[in-house]
């Protein structure tokens, strides 16, 4: 009888400290994920509620007022990412001052930030210390003015 107290006790043990654990906040968010909601063209909801704001790019908003673009951008962001597994890549900062991770979102090997930057729906924006692609985003963005594509059409 004293072996199962023991074995009780143990598995007690063992769930309590799971349960401080996980309330204490000392699980890390995911590195891959799926996409439940996509937000907006620069926003999006993973498995586990976590909101993601991708790293570099400013796209146009779809709320709480419409902009120029921005029903645009949201449904490229979902073309691109809704109901997929994508990796998230962390650059400085976790999270911003709304508590959303800032990320940089992979499908495969697409880099989803640039993508939408080169498709013009997203203008490239340093948010220092997440800078580590600017440069990349940057000459996507100059190629989708001189191209005159979404926001940047003539």
């Amino acid at each position: 009888m004293r072996k199962s107290n023991l074995a009780s006790g143990r598995v007690w043990l063992a769930l309590a400290v799971v349960l401080v654990l996980g309330l204490s906040g000392c699980s890390s968010p995911p590195e891959v994920a799926k996409v439940i909601q996509v937000i907006d063209g620069d926003t999006i909801t993973v498995a586990g509620g976590y909101r993601v704001r991708y790293i570099g790019i400013d796209a146009p908003e779809v709320y709480p007022e419409k902009e120029a673009y921005g029903a645009e951008a949201w449904q490229a962001n979902r073309l691109l990412v809704e109901g997929k597994e994508v990796r998230l890549e962390r650059d400085v900062s976790q999270t911003d001052r709304y508590g959303r991770l800032l990320r940089y979102v992979y499908v495969d090997d697409i880099l989803v930030n640039a993508e939408l930057v080169k498709q013009g729906l997203a203008e490239a924006k340093a948010y220092p210390p997440d800078t580590k692609y600017q440069d990349l985003l940057e000459e996507l963005e100059s190629a989708a003015k001189a191209a005159g594509r979404g926001i940047w059409t003539k």
